[in-house]
């Protein structure tokens, strides 16, 4: 008999310990977990929208941004002669640029010139000023859309469109061709370009100088052009409203080098 009490004695403490522990257990597994989830609730704090700081680049046209150009010194300029090819960027700032030929906004539907500068004989230049300086006065800027030309890419353009009328033919050449001839147009204070009745290489009558049956507005904004243009030595072709070449033009030789672009 004592026996059987002794052993019931054992499981009695066994059985009370054995509560005891799981009760424990019990407690620690819910410490834990209100410990855990208060800590995630700590480390996720709202999310903030990153600072961002605007960066400021200099803009030479709405359509053209670049890096501050360097500009020709005096003694470089005084080195140039009137027939020295010349970066016009770099004797003068404020002309504007959408040189077609750099994109496949054109004719010929392709990128045909690796870079977008303006390259002419520097007599050119010197006129171009001028001109320039006659638009600044009255609130208008020149834009140019084509400059000096490789004869390689004018045997090209005349393969696509042999019609002298608007392509000059290669085996003479154009003044383009020599850094005497610009494709140009003019824009205001905004960079907004004037009403001149038909796209860059539009190719027919309306682009003509004679062709009347435009608005006054457009009339007007050829007539300028025209007018300043000659009275600053240079003188047009009937068929192209933006092409102008300088007086004397075939006193240059035709050239086919292609341009070193700078960046």
């Amino acid at each position: 008999m004592a026996f059987f009490i002794a052993y019931f004695k054992e499981i009695a403490i066994l059985f009370v310990e054995d509560y005891y522990m799981k009760t424990l257990f019990v407690i620690l597994v819910l410490l834990f977990f209100l410990f855990t989830k208060c800590k995630k609730a700590h480390h996720n704090p709202v999310m903030e929208k990153p600072i961002t700081t605007e960066v400021v680049i200099e803009v030479d046209s709405p359509k053209t941004v670049v890096n501050q150009v360097k500009l020709y010194s005096k003694s470089e300029l005084s080195k140039f002669k009137d027939s020295s090819f010349v970066l016009l960027k770099r004797i003068d700032s404020t002309f504007q640029y959408d040189m077609k030929y750099a994109t496949s906004d054109n004719f010929l539907k392709e990128i045909v010139y690796d870079c977008d500068d303006c390259l002419v004989r520097y007599k050119t230049a010197k006129q171009l000023i001028k001109a320039n300086d006659s638009f600044k006065k009255i609130g208008y800027k020149i834009k140019f859309f084509d400059c000096y030309r490789p004869l390689s890419i004018q045997k090209k353009m005349w393969k696509i469109y042999p019609d002298k009328r608007y392509v000059a033919n290669p085996i003479k050449g154009s003044n383009h061709n020599r850094g005497s001839a610009v494709d140009i147009t003019l824009v205001d204070s905004l960079g907004v370009e004037l009403a001149m009745g038909t796209e860059f290489d539009f190719f027919g009558r309306k682009a003509h100088h004679a062709y009347q049956n435009l608005p006054i507005e457009v009339l007007e904004n050829r007539k300028l052009l025209k007018s300043v243009m000659e009275s600053n030595g240079f003188w047009s072709i009937t068929s192209e409203w933006w092409h102008y070449n300088l007086a004397k033009s075939y006193q240059y030789k035709v050239s086919d080098f292609k341009t070193e672009c700078e960046n």
